[in-house]
């Protein structure tokens, strides 16, 4: 059994990197268990990137408060990480009078929570906004903006490791329990032991909830595919188009340009009994392209490059369904734990805001004492495919590795992928290396770039060729030797 920690955060998503780092700016010794072998393997990983305005959210509900929060302070934020972010705006589009009320409502709530520059356009107007959005008027959220999830995730998680918080990956929690005063949690064969656990799990939230003692909330799994559309389609989308809400007041499939120039199509959304399931399928690859065409009109097949799905985890009301607001609670019957459920879409916006309740939680139970050595700052990383040719011919008589392309589509450079395996909470998969450079990400998504970083894995991990793993655990990418 380990040496206690003080804290103990159960889920390395982007709400649990957003916990470590708040905890990290006290004298705590901070722990972060996560079931993946990478951070930002769930949900983190598989959403729009959007920076959201806040305007479709109950007034008064966690949920809002906490996206008004986290999207004011991003551009701070952006900075303080080095992320990489642009506060583009969105458009809600509409066609009918039916939708032109309900953009109304939205206007009115968003003003009520606190959101500013909300403003209801003509289709003119949408025109010279984006002149790919499909509409005839819109709702325009200039504040609403684009980062990348995962990029976000790593400057959180590498802060809080820098700054004393300790990650350890492939541990599922699968049990717990109560000892002397302390938490006992059963970790991928471990035993870890803290006075604190906080249960940032995702997917995965309601379950350890319970085996923490805190019964009563039940989650459904709604289940959104979407498609990537490479950089050509991206030169024509200036800023995420959503369609107006239906009457429940949710979203159908929208366009989103990333922050790296990709389009996504999607998310559709329908209710799934199995929260690993992160298939897709023809039809409702169908229905993206049908839906997608009413907001953005380059939605051709020629630029098609990758599927994907994600689920996101809703509190609900068991007797009737009802979608219910996040939960970030400390109950007296489960002392010594954070309880974080239902944290869905805005989390990404709101994950800093989450992350200072849940250590206002602590800190209303013990005094916290301020880490005075804590350092918020993490310098950006010059991407090689987004080098001036004077950096380019500077970073190679630097390291001649920059002068070897890994990854042709994005401009990975040998040193890149090298960097990304041996720097800070390093890649130990194919995957690892996607998330942490973009290798694989391009037009031919890993055609010819996949077994060289495989190779690069095996080498430099000591590994077999037959022990490299794409993602996750069993993803084995190689039975044997074709030849000898």
């Amino acid at each position: 059994m380990r040496e206690a920690f003080d804290v103990l955060i159960v889920g390395a998503g982007v709400v649990g990197c957003a916990i470590a780092r708040e905890m990290a700016r006290y004298k705590l010794r901070v722990g972060v268990v996560e079931r993946e072998l990478d951070l930002a393997m769930g949900n983190s990983s598989r959403n729009s990137g959007v920076l959201h305005g806040g305007f479709t959210y109950r007034t008064g509900s966690l949920r809002a408060q906490v996206c008004i929060e986290g999207n004011r302070e991003f551009d701070t934020v952006a900075r303080e990480l080095g992320v990489p972010f642009r506060r583009a705006g969105k458009v809600v589009v509409g066609f009918t009078e039916a939708d032109m009320g309900r953009l109304e409502r939205f206007r009115r709530q968003g003003e009520a929570n606190g959101a500013t520059g909300l403003e209801i356009v003509d289709r003119e107007r949408l025109r010279a906004l984006d002149p790919s959005a499909n509409g005839e008027f819109a709702l325009y959220s200039p504040n609403s903006g684009m980062l990348d999830p995962i990029v976000y995730t790593l400057a959180l998680a590498r802060n809080a490791a820098r700054n004393g918080a300790e990650f350890m990956f492939g541990r599922g929690v699968t049990g717990a329990r109560r000892e002397g005063g302390l938490w006992v949690l059963e970790a991928g064969g471990e035993e870890f032991r803290t006075r604190w656990v906080v249960n940032s799990a995702g997917l995965g939230a309601a379950k350890l909830s319970e085996m923490l003692g805190i019964r009563g909330h039940s989650v459904r799994g709604f289940k959104g595919e979407y498609f990537v559309l490479d950089k050509r389609a991206g030169a024509f989308l200036r800023m995420p188009v959503y369609p107006a809400p239906d009457e429940k007041g949710g979203f159908a499939t929208h366009a989103t340009p990333t922050i790296d120039g990709n389009v996504l199509i999607g998310p559709d959304s329908y209710v799934v009994d199995d929260l690993e399931d992160f298939s897709t399928t023809r039809a409702r690859m169908d229905g993206l392209v049908r839906d997608g065409l009413k907001m953005f009109s380059q939605v051709k097949p020629e630029y098609f490059i990758r599927n994907f799905a994600g689920i996101r985890a809703k509190r609900v009301n068991p007797e009737t369904g009802e979608v219910l607001d996040f939960v970030c609670e400390a109950r007296d019957e489960a002392p010594g734990t954070v309880n974080l459920v239902g944290i869905e879409s805005p989390g990404l916006t709101g994950a800093l805001p989450l992350a200072r309740r849940a250590v206002a939680l602590v800190a209303a139970r013990e005094t916290l004492v301020p880490n005075t050595a804590f350092d918020p700052q993490e310098h950006p990383r010059l991407r090689f495919s987004s080098a001036s040719p004077g950096e380019r011919a500077g970073l190679i008589a630097q390291n001649p590795d920059y002068g070897e392309v890994i990854c042709r589509c994005e401009t990975v450079t040998a040193a890149e992928v090298l960097e990304a395996i041996h720097g800070p909470l390093g890649a130990r998969t194919v995957d690892g290396v996607k998330l942490r450079t973009r290798a694989t990400m391009g037009r031919c998504q890993g055609g010819y770039c996949q077994t060289r970083i495989a190779l690069m894995l095996s080498r430099e991990l000591g590994l077999e060729p037959e022990e490299v793993l794409l993602g996750r655990k069993g993803s084995r990418m190689f039975s044997g030797k074709v030849r000898d």
